[in-house]
């Protein structure tokens, strides 16, 4: 069991934070990337070099990488729902998944 005299001397003293500069700044996300993917390499940035390698594997043929490729480029397709009921009525959707 501690003793008392141990412990007092490292009690806050009433109106003192026991954290006074807070938790500290994360750096940008967004300025970190925007800085990592501008660095140059022979003339080349990475992200050309990077996009550069999406497009020779989706030129073979790797369908993920044609997808992300375009899913970047143009935003992931939409998909409609239609609904020719009732509007005032309750609607139940059923989604299978196959596994």
């Amino acid at each position: 069991m501690p003793k008392p005299e141990n412990i007092v001397p490292h009690k806050f003293k009433p109106g003192q934070c026991g954290n006074p500069k807070g938790r500290p700044k994360l750096p940008d996300i967004r300025e970190a990337m925007a800085r990592i993917l501008a660095d140059e390499k022979d003339g080349r940035t990475a992200l050309d070099a990077i996009l550069g390698a999406l497009r020779a594997k989706a030129a073979k043929g790797d369908v993920r990488a044609a997808q992300e490729l375009l899913d970047r480029a143009f935003g992931k397709s939409k998909q409609s729902i239609e609904h020719s009921g009732n509007a005032f009525e309750n609607v139940t959707i059923k989604i299978n998944v196959k596994e």
